[in-house]
């Protein structure tokens, strides 16, 4: 990829490129006759399925579901269950992706006649996954089924007690597994290792996703059977609201099917049938339908926030809701948790940033301490992972000397597969998790040992990961041509997210006009260009940083060439687009 504006090096250090085979022709003021069309193949899409990517839909990118191993077997299991009338429990991780797994499930077996009931795990007192306990004590208050979801893969133990009581357990994960697997009923993950290449390629999914797959199966068993000669069929496609949330929140790759399932789950959810979703976007201070980074920065963290810092089951709970009062005083809950949680949060990041500083460059910032909350670590995580640019996992080590850890990667690090790794060399109590994101307990006497274990492990992935480090710019824009036209024109090849990047916009040159600190250490910025035409910019939690630094100090005979998101700023009388900047680098 070429050199983009001449930039080898920008205020952050970094090249700037253009995104995609064909983009270095580009000049200033240049934009292709299809904007969409170039996002798209900049993104990997081939040039035969432009159509299909530009309005993804369900029907298109839908797998048969039973091209995965054991799903039918569940599917089974489940009509069985829903036509004798079975005691069903659903056992749901704690996270966003746990509570909408469980939450679609619930809704679908309601549809179908059948009263399944949640059972979260507190993350303080039981942590990650079904423990053997809890699955012998549902058994005990008169469970025939549970299914357990963003979570089991890894449960052995637990899953054997479960079947010596004589309970079935069906497993719906996305996790990454071991060559051996734990004794389930059906065990159902596009990422078990013996799995086939065709399902194996959705991998990508985040367990919501797999929960959908087993829906439709379980309908398709139950219209096969008959079930639906007297009753209505249910409207599967209803529920995309609760996937999208998931998968977004649980930042899958938005590829394939993942795309099909955020585009047209934000359709659903704009039409606000479900109580509980729409009771949230209320508490969210939304004013319009939620847009895709709404799901992962304003409704995903107050589900979130129930299982950190509150009550682990109310996110299910609002998400299954057929009681508008009922949901929006757990809405107004978790709106009050998601405020405990961002102060408990930021208190851990600074302490974490003081311990980065003294670490050294290893290949994953290993960053431990005690009393850390454990519910407010994997944010935590993110936050190290972007200011280092390296992985990283913080762990929250508790007055037994036990930690908890989360881990976030970079592109190109598979973070899970080392912690299962580590967890198989022993250094582990408990580990697993996928490329992106790991989770872990470790005792506090072999934190050191762990981080020299994924420094070898992981070295030269980072290494690779960090020299191919470039901004991927996909357009340059003179400061007017930064408007809410443009931003509706590249919002077309959208969902934008994990794996499937919002374009990155560079704009200029241009030089500062005002330049001021607002908030928690965010940089606003008005920038002019050689018209006169002028833009706001915002760089968040960048105050303190090389970039924020450099253009709070820029002199007024300097030009910048910016780069970041064009968005549409809202908060005015009349809609104006401004950039969240990435970088800058000096135009001269």
């Amino acid at each position: 990829m070429t050199v983009a504006l001449n930039v080898s090096r920008s205020i952050l250090g970094q090249p700037w490129r253009w995104r995609g085979a064909g983009a270095d022709a580009r000049e200033p003021g240049y934009l292709p006759d299809d904007l969409v069309t170039q996002l798209l193949l900049a993104r990997g899409c081939p040039r035969e399925a432009v159509d299909a990517h530009r309005n993804p839909t369900i029907r298109h990118f839908m797998p048969d579901p039973s091209l995965f191993r054991d799903m039918d077997s569940a599917a089974e299991r489940l009509a069985d269950a829903v036509q004798s009338g079975e005691h069903v429990r659903i056992f749901g991780d704690y996270d966003v992706d746990g509570a909408t797994s469980a939450a679609l499930l619930i809704r679908l077996l309601r549809d179908l006649g059948l009263s399944a009931r949640p059972y979260i795990p507190d993350r303080l007192m039981e942590g990650y996954g079904p423990s053997g306990e809890a699955l012998v004590r549902l058994a005990g208050e008169g469970a025939t089924l549970i299914v357990t979801v963003d979570c089991g893969a890894q449960a052995f133990e637990a899953l054997a007690m479960a079947k010596a009581v004589g309970v079935d357990v069906v497993v719906v994960d996305h996790h990454k597994c071991a060559a051996a697997l734990p004794e389930a009923f059906a065990l159902v993950n596009p990422n078990r290792l013996d799995e086939v290449e065709e399902a194996a390629a959705h991998g990508h999914l985040a367990a919501v996703g797999v929960a959908f797959l087993l829906g439709a199966a379980l309908i398709r068993v139950l219209r096969r059977r008959g079930w639906f000669t007297h009753r209505a069929e249910p409207a599967l496609m209803e529920l995309l609201d609760i996937v999208a949330l998931g998968t977004v929140a649980d930042v899958a790759q938005l590829k394939g099917l993942n795309r099909a399932f955020v585009a047209q789950g934000l359709k659903v959810m704009a039409k606000r049938r479900n109580i509980g979703i729409s009771a949230l976007i209320d508490a969210s201070r939304l004013s319009r339908a939620p847009l895709c980074h709404d799901l992962g920065f304003a409704l995903g963290p107050r589900i979130n926030a129930g299982g950190r810092v509150g009550k682990a089951d109310l996110g299910v709970r609002l998400l299954t809701t057929e009681d508008p009062l009922e949901a929006a005083s757990i809405a107004a809950e978790l709106d009050q948790f998601n405020e405990e949680r961002r102060a408990i949060e930021a208190a851990v990041q600074a302490e974490a940033e003081e311990l980065l500083a003294a670490q050294g460059n290893r290949a994953v910032a290993v960053i431990a301490g005690p009393g850390w909350h454990p519910g407010v670590i994997g944010i935590v995580a993110g936050r190290i992972k972007e200011k280092a640019g390296r992985p990283a996992i913080v762990v929250a080590i508790d007055d037994a000397g036990t930690g908890k850890g989360s881990g976030r990667s970079i592109s190109g690090v598979d973070l899970g597969a080392a912690v299962l790794a580590a967890k198989d060399s022993g250094l582990l109590v408990a580990g697993g998790g996928h490329a992106m994101a790991a989770g872990l307990t470790v005792a506090s006497d072999k934190v050191d040992a762990l981080a020299d274990f994924l420094d070898e492990r992981l070295g030269p992935a980072v290494a690779r990961a960090r020299d191919d480090r470039a901004l991927l710019i996909d357009a340059v824009l003179a400061p007017a041509g930064v408007n809410p036209d443009f931003v509706a024109a590249i919002e077309a090849g959208g969902p934008y997210g994990a794996g499937w990047p919002a374009p990155l916009v560079a704009a200029g040159p241009m030089r500062v006009i005002k330049a001021d600190v607002v908030g928690n250490g965010h940089l606003r910025a008005v920038m002019a260009g050689d018209d006169g035409r002028s833009i706001k910019t915002i760089a968040f939690r960048q105050a303190e940083s090389e970039l924020g630094q450099a253009i709070l100090g820029a002199p007024r005979d300097r030009r910048l060439w910016v780069a970041g998101r064009a968005k549409i700023d809202d908060w005015g009388s009349r809609p104006a687009a401004e950039l969240h900047l990435e970088d800058a680098a000096w135009a001269d």
